[in-house]
């Protein structure tokens, strides 16, 4: 059946990123099995994690995160949110699932697979399943139909398996009650704070400066720095030597037609009531008639945006309902139909898709479009060129570092090569370096060198760098005399600090012993505010998103309870006592019970499998390769 599948012929081509296709491949990594290709990290159970796999898991996993942050995504961020360790982790968890589906005899036969990828949207064409769409996005993504067809049999075992885990939850009227209670309970605190900018007079004594340094002197050590010597090859700088033949630039154009291809979009705005998964026959009603309503104060001219800005319900509505200009696959088929029927202007009746009922407006139609060779011959060249020229400074890099595991030393190598050697200040590894574009990446490569050692070939944004440590000066904890302004600031911060913290201890003691909150406020001159009504997930009014003392403030239950301890803000130290706690309205409990439900459906099925597998990971032998991950 398969084979057949990928041999229907058809003529439609559309290319997006795989990775949307299947969800589970990002949260299981993905990849052959072919452990023999590089020496493995880890085993599960016996059974091998080679570094091919792994290091698919880690591109796999850096593709996610440069998606959700983008440009922000460096290096740094990288480190910080342990990438290394997530992609082995969620390896070693996808070998632990399909061993255990294969102990539970958990398969996926042929014609299963078949119909999950015959019923994937990304293969279709006019909700059919096409054979070209499907060869050619695997084929866009480095793919071949048996390596995709392993992939996505392995993600539904794994779903399989998933699914026989959470089976029996349920959700019960009690909890979906306790949680709307809980979320939706309101609180009115007064308080009093206690800010350290209120200490003026403080003032610090040199042996109080002096005993502070000493037991802090860490705190002012130096950074590490380091001098060094580099040799920068410029890819722009041989662009000049670059020269495209007609010919290339022809297949180029003719192998990635793609490229100069553009789809027909559309942009338009739309606005969206929302009907809950099995709402009922009743709710269904009630919801086609409100968007009926909506429609009618459209088609009398109202402004679409401020309508949209009014009733939409979902995330465009602060736009006005403004989309994007989105081509047909992008959006679900009912909404994507009548939006690329339409011309700009017209409005639409309301359009029924598994979100609920929309109206759409158009607003402008982008229709597909074509460059002729002439027209991209510019941009292929400039690509091309941009290619050829990074090929050759990269070279001419290997040519120079060769020279140097021969003998020569770094000028000698350079000047061989016409290039010439810069040398930086001394810098430290957080310091912007003069010159240089990529100082973070420089300064790594730079620190991780012995004194008078040269680096391999290293690429940055900006070309290839050689790179050679002259110089290293160790951290230090300077003399006092140094740092003494320094110090002195931070130790009037801490006495300011201190001071406030004791303050309010003696506040709030006060009032622990039976002395009215506004008496003891009104003795030591501070005024008693009022928050006025919050919830648990919202900032507190006058005193912004502060989790402490929103969690502090719902556990008093009787009116003006005082917290147990002095709670810390941004701004200083808070004692609070309680004015009003006031519990939802249950009326609304009923209109919001199918959403509820589902939300805690969800993260009670996450949270069983989540405990489900930690148990499974430490009922099996995993073992990582001594120093893998401390590279």
């Amino acid at each position: 059946m398969l084979r057949l599948m990928r041999e229907n012929a058809g003529s439609w081509i559309v290319k997006v990123l795989l990775g949307i296709i299947v969800i589970v491949f990002v949260l299981w990594g993905v990849g052959s099995n072919d452990s023999n290709k590089y020496q493995d990290v880890a085993t599960v159970n016996g059974e091998p994690v080679s570094a091919d796999e792994y290091q698919q898991s880690y591109q796999n996993l850096v593709a996610q995160m440069r998606q959700r942050f983008g440009n922000n995504l460096n290096d740094e961020m990288i480190e910080m949110l342990q990438i290394e360790t997530q992609a082995l982790n969620r390896l070693i968890d996808k070998k632990l699932l399909l061993q255990e589906s294969g102990k539970l005899k958990i398969r996926i036969s042929d014609e299963e697979l078949a119909e999950s990828i015959k019923n994937t949207p990304m293969f279709q064409n006019e909700g059919a399943f096409n054979a070209n769409i499907y060869k050619t996005l695997l084929r866009s993504n480095g793919l071949s139909p048996d390596v995709f067809e392993t992939m996505q049999r392995e993600g539904m075992t794994i779903e399989k398996l998933r699914s026989m885990v959470i089976d029996n939850v349920k959700i019960s009227d009690s909890e979906i009650s306790e949680w709307y209670n809980w979320q939706n309970a309101a609180v009115d605190i007064n308080y009093v704070m206690f800010s350290p900018d209120d200490k003026k007079d403080i003032s610090p004594s040199d042996a109080e400066i002096e005993t502070y340094y000493k037991e802090n002197g860490d705190k002012y050590k130096t950074e590490p720095k380091a001098k060094a010597s580099y040799i920068r090859l410029n890819p722009e700088d041989y662009m000049v030597k670059v020269d495209i033949p007609p010919d290339d630039i022809k297949n180029y154009y003719e192998e990635y037609i793609q490229e100069f291809e553009s789809p027909k979009t559309v942009a338009a705005r739309h606005i969206l009531i929302k009907v809950p998964v099995e709402s009922g026959e009743k709710v269904e009603e009630e919801k086609k008639a409100a968007i009926l309503d909506i429609l009618k104060e459209a088609k009398a001219g109202k402004d679409f945006a401020e309508l949209a800005k009014k009733y939409s319900e979902g995330p465009s509505k602060e736009n006005g309902g403004y989309l994007n200009a989105f081509k047909y696959e992008d959006m679900v088929k009912p909404f994507s139909d009548q939006a690329f029927s339409m011309k700009p202007g017209e409005i639409s009746d309301p359009v029924r898709t598994q979100f609920g009922w929309h109206i759409i407006k158009v607003e402008k139609v982008n229709e597909a479009a074509k460059k002729s060779l002439e027209e991209a011959t510019p941009g292929i060249t400039d690509k091309l060129k941009t290619q050829k020229a990074r090929t050759l400074a990269y070279n001419d890099a290997e040519t120079i570092y060769e020279a140097i595991v021969n003998g020569d030393d770094l000028s000698l190598a350079a000047e061989t090569a016409s290039q010439k050697v810069e040398t930086t200040d001394f810098f430290s590894e957080k310091d912007p370096i003069k010159g240089i574009p990529n100082s973070f990446k420089f300064a790594q490569a730079t620190f991780s060198l012995p004194v008078m050692e040269t680096s391999d070939v290293e690429e940055f944004e900006d070309g290839y760098y050689i790179i050679r440590l002259d110089e290293k000066i160790e951290p230090r904890v300077p003399d006092l005399k140094d740092v003494i302004e320094s110090v002195r600031v931070d130790l009037v911060a801490k006495m300011q600090n201190d001071a406030a913290l004791n303050t309010a201890n003696e506040f709030l003691n006060t009032v622990k012993k039976g002395v009215a909150f506004a008496d003891e406020a009104q003795k030591i001159g501070l005024a008693i505010k009022s928050t006025g009504l919050f919830k648990r997930q919202e900032a507190i009014p006058e005193i912004g998103y502060e989790r402490e003392i929103s969690q502090e403030a719902f556990t008093l239950k009787t009116p003006d309870q005082v917290n147990e301890a002095v709670l810390k803000g941004k701004k200083g130290y808070y004692v609070i006592s309680l004015k009003e706690r006031k519990l939802p309205d249950p009326e609304n409990l009923a209109k919001e019970r199918e959403e509820i439900k589902t939300n805690l459906l969800q993260k009670k099925e996450s949270g069983l499998f989540e405990d489900w597998l930690a148990q499974l990971r430490s009922e099996s032998e995993i073992t990582i390769k001594e120093g893998f991950l401390d590279k």
